[in-house]
């Protein structure tokens, strides 16, 4: 069994990355986890050929957006980290989503959206300056939480956890609470696993 953790942050050991880390320090070892930090990484943005539909696979130079992809498809678990850039995703994690398309997602003869990724589990946490509660009310976090949660959706995932911290501007640290939430979290996700591992049911 697998995990991949995706840090969609450009900072490696800022809020999203710590989070994330806090999480994977309580998944078990029974459950091999790789962490990606993206933005370490080039990545060439989709440019809009559809080729990917016919082929499978993205058809631009071989690079990372190909390698995450593949291990994504492999996993067993998704956990996504991303900061809030302009009510959405980081655009590291944007081009990732854009080129791996086949690997999250397929379509049936009528067109219709068939999910790749199936019964999943999946986390999603999110980091934004904007403070409580405005990061709801002016769709900060909301609207990043929105956008990966699209992904996820039409991917097949079950959104098993979800973090957020707000007002990073100004109340950088993370509070105790929400790193215990953090570390409930990895122990679930592991517990949804070996449970799968068992049963070959995911609950």
């Amino acid at each position: 069994m697998k995990i991949v953790i995706i840090n969609g942050s450009p900072r490696n050991n800022g809020t999203v990355s710590t989070l994330l880390k806090t999480i994977r320090r309580k998944i078990s070892s029974e459950i091999e986890t790789e962490f990606i930090n993206l933005y370490d990484h080039s990545m060439k943005p989709c440019i809009a050929c559809m080729k990917c539909r016919e082929t499978g696979r993205c058809v631009l130079p071989e690079d990372h957006a190909h390698k995450t992809g593949e291990r994504i498809r492999d996993a067993d678990a998704l956990i996504v980290g991303t900061p809030v850039h302009w009510g959405n995703m980081s655009a590291q994690l944007k081009i990732l989503f854009d080129r791996n398309v086949p690997v999250l997602m397929g379509e049936n003869r009528y067109g219709f959206p068939v999910p790749n990724q199936k019964g999943k589990p999946a986390v999603i946490v999110t980091a934004c300056s904007t403070p409580w509660p405005f990061n709801f009310i002016a769709a900060e976090s909301r609207g990043a939480l929105n956008a990966v949660r699209e992904v996820m959706h039409y991917s097949g995932y079950r959104i098993k956890g979800v973090i957020v911290k707000p007002g990073t501007r100004k109340n950088p640290e993370i509070n105790r609470r929400l790193l215990k939430k953090a570390e409930r979290t990895g122990r679930k996700i592991s517990s949804i696993l070996l449970r799968y591992n068992k049963t070959g049911i995911i609950e």
